[in-house]
C-alpha cells in the first residue's frame, strides 16, 4: 500500500508537471522533417493534373518530375542533358537520327521493366489529337509528329518512333535539332504506364483516376502517397527506383498556395524547408539580417502583359506598341520587384543559349503618345477603358499593375481598370480569348530562344493572344531548318524584332528566382530552369 500524497503536494506536483510541459519546446514540422527525412516544399499553385502529358506550368512539373523520369534529365548547374531512363544515346552524322539505349535496371513503381515500347506508347498517346495535350508541341522535332498531332496523318507508323528492342529506341527527326536531348528531359517526353492508363479509362481520356494515390504507376524516384486538393501532395521514396540506394529523402510534401506572404510566414514558423518565392518587399530585410536563408538564383524566365488582339482597340498594333512603350520598367523594378528582377526591353531573356535580342521596346512616353495619336486616339480621347485581369494574392503583381495603370493615365490619358479574377477562370478565358489584357510569365523548358519565340506561332498552344503573322511563322520555320547556328540566331533576331513591333505582348521584366531555404537543405543547386532532382537532395541538421 502506497502512502497517501497530501492534496496540496499532489496539486503542486501536477502544476509543476504542466508548467514543464508547457515550457518544453514543441517540435516544428521542419524539425520533424529533419528527423524523418521529409522535405517540405512550397508550391505556388495546385497542380493542374499529375498526368505528365497534360502537365501545364512549373507548379505541376515540380511534382511530376518526382514521379516520372524521361530519357534524359537536366543538370541543375548547367541546364545540360544527362542520362536518366536512357543510360546513353547516339546521334547520326546528319543529326536526324537519335538512338537511345535504356537502362537494364529501369523499373516502374509496380516492378515492371521500363521498355522502349513504353516510350513509343507514350509518344503516341500525347500526340493523339483527341487527348488535346497542350505540351504535345514539344515532340514536334520528331518526323511527322506534328502532322499526326494535327490529324493530317492517322498512321502512327509514319511518325519517326521505332522500337528496335526492349532497350533501344530510335527517333528520326524532320530537321536537325541539336537541343533534342534537353527536350527529352521534359514532362511531355515522360513515359506513362500503358496497363494503368487502360485500366482506368480510355487511351485518350483526360482526368481519369489513374493519377490518384494508390493508382498511379510511375518510373521516378518517388511514388504518390497523398493528394489532398489545395492542401498538400505527398510523394514517398520509391524503393524500386534504379538509384534508390542513394536517395536520402523518405518523402517530399508539396504545399500549394498562391498566398506569397502567407508562405513566407510559414517558413518563419518552421513549416517549410523551401518556399516557392518570397515577397519582393522582404528581400532587403533578409539580405541585411538573414542572407544565408535567402536565395537569388538566375532564372531563364520573364514576366509580360498579354494583349487580346481580336478586341478593338487592341486589334491595332500601334495601340499595343504604345502601351508597351508606356511601361515604366525601371520604376517597377525599383519600387516593386527590388532585387528579384531586371527590366525586360525584349521578350527572350539575355544569353538564352548564347542568344540575346538586339531589338528593344524601351520606356518612351513621347513615342507612345505619337503612336496613340496615329492610331486615332490623341491624348487617349475616344479610347475605351482597358480591363486588365488581376489574379491571386500576389501583392507584387497588383502593385506592378497599379503602376502601369497610373502611368497610362498620366502619360497617355488611357484608363486602365484592374479586374480581379480567379486564376483558373482566367486560364479558361485566355483559351477562348475572353479577356482584354492579362499578365503572365514564361519559364524556359530548355536553353534555346525557340522555347520563347515559338510561343507566338499562329497556332501555338500557349499563344492565347489571337495574333499571328505569316512573316513570323516563316522566319521560325527557317530557323528550324537552319544548320548554321550563327545564321539561325540571325533569323531569331528578325523574328523577335517583328514580335516587339507588332506587340501582341509587352515584356516587363526578367525574373530572378527569389526564395527562402532552410540551412539543413543540402545539394539544392541553383537552377536557371527552376528544376531539381529531389533524389539528390538531403537534409542535415545544422550544427
Amino acid at each position: 500500500m502506497h502512502p497517501r500524497v497530501p492534496h496540496s503536494r499532489l496539486s503542486l506536483t501536477l502544476a509543476l508537471a504542466l508548467l514543464l510541459a508547457s515550457c518544453a519546446k514543441r517540435e516544428s514540422p521542419v524539425e520533424a522533417g529533419l528527423r524523418t527525412h521529409t522535405l517540405l516544399v512550397g508550391n505556388r499553385a495546385e497542380p493542374s493534373d499529375l498526368d505528365p502529358q497534360l502537365s501545364v506550368g512549373d507548379t505541376t512539373d515540380k511534382i511530376t518530375f518526382a514521379l516520372f523520369e524521361g530519357l534524359t534529365a537536366l543538370d541543375e548547374k548547367t541546364s545540360q542533358p544527362v542520362p536518366a531512363a536512357a543510360e546513353r544515346w547516339d546521334v547520326s552524322d546528319d543529326g536526324l537520327t537519335y538512338t537511345f539505349h535504356l537502362r537494364a535496371d529501369g523499373r516502374w513503381s509496380n516492378g515492371d521493366r521500363v521498355t522502349a515500347a513504353d516510350f513509343a506508347f507514350s509518344f503516341r498517346r500525347i500526340l493523339t489529337p483527341a487527348l488535346g495535350a497542350q505540351i504535345a508541341y514539344m515532340l514536334r522535332p520528331i518526323k511527322n509528329a506534328e502532322a499526326f498531332n494535327s490529324g493530317k496523318i492517322t498512321d502512327f507508323n509514319a511518325v519517326g518512333v521505332t522500337v528496335l528492342d526492349d532497350a533501344t529506341l530510335r527517333l528520326t527527326l524532320g530537321e536537325p535539332t541539336p537541343y533534342l536531348p534537353a527536350l527529352a528531359s521534359r514532362a511531355a517526353w515522360f513515359p506513362v504506364h500503358r496497363a494503368t492508363i487502360e485500366k482506368f479509362g480510355r487511351f485518350d481520356q483526360r482526368g481519369s483516376r489513374w493519377t490518384r494515390p494508390g493508382n498511379l504507376v510511375g518510373n521516378g524516384a518517388f511514388t504518390l502517397a497523398e493528394w489532398s486538393a489545395n492542401s498538400r501532395i505527398v510523394v514517398v521514396k520509391n524503393p524500386g527506383y534504379r538509384d534508390a540506394a542513394h536517395n536520402a529523402l523518405e518523402r517530399v510534401v508539396f504545399f500549394p498556395t498562391d498566398d506569397i506572404d502567407g508562405e513566407e510566414r510559414s517558413f518563419r514558423a518552421g513549416q517549410l524547408h523551401v518556399t516557392s518565392q518570397i515577397p519582393p518587399t522582404k528581400i532587403a530585410g533578409y539580405l541585411a539580417n538573414d542572407a544565408a536563408r535567402l536565395r537569388l538564383d538566375p532564372s531563364l524566365s520573364n514576366f509580360f502583359l498579354r494583349f487580346n488582339v481580336t478586341r478593338p482597340p487592341l486589334d491595332n498594333p500601334k495601340v499595343r506598341r504604345a502601351l508597351s512603350l508606356a511601361i515604366d520598367r525601371e520604376a517597377i523594378i525599383r519600387t516593386v520587384m527590388h532585387e528579384a528582377a531586371r527590366p525586360a526591353p525584349h521578350f527572350t531573356p539575355p544569353d538564352c543559349g548564347g542568344y540575346t535580342a538586339r531589338a528593344r521596346v524601351p520606356t518612351d512616353f513621347a513615342a507612345a503618345r505619337r503612336l496613340l495619336a496615329e492610331a486615332g486616339f490623341p491624348g487617349g480621347r475616344n479610347l475605351p477603358a482597358l480591363e486588365v485581369a488581376l489574379t491571386g494574392k500576389n501583392a507584387s503583381t497588383a502593385a506592378l499593375l497599379e503602376i502601369f495603370q497610373a502611368t497610362c493615365q498620366r502619360e497617355l490619358g488611357v484608363r486602365i481598370l484592374l479586374a480581379p479574377v480567379e486564376e483558373k477562370t482566367l486560364w479558361q478565358n485566355e483559351q477562348t480569348l475572353n479577356y482584354t489584357i492579362s499578365s503572365d510569365g514564361w519559364l524556359a523548358d530548355f536553353t534555346d530562344p525557340s522555347n520563347f519565340l515559338e510561343i507566338f506561332l499562329r497556332n501555338g498552344p500557349f499563344n492565347q493572344t489571337g495574333w499571328g503573322h505569316p512573316d513570323y511563322d516563316r522566319l521560325l520555320g527557317e530557323a528550324a531548318r537552319a544548320r548554321d547556328p550563327v545564321a539561325r540566331f540571325e533569323i531569331f533576331q528578325k523574328a523577335e524584332a517583328l514580335l516587339l513591333e507588332e506587340a501582341p505582348v509587352a515584356p516587363i521584366y526578367f525574373t530572378t528566382s527569389a526564395y527562402l531555404i532552410h540551412l539543413a537543405v543540402k545539394n539544392w543547386e541553383s537552377s536557371a530552369l527552376n528544376y531539381h532532382r529531389y533524389q539528390l537532395v538531403r537534409l542535415e541538421a545544422p550544427r
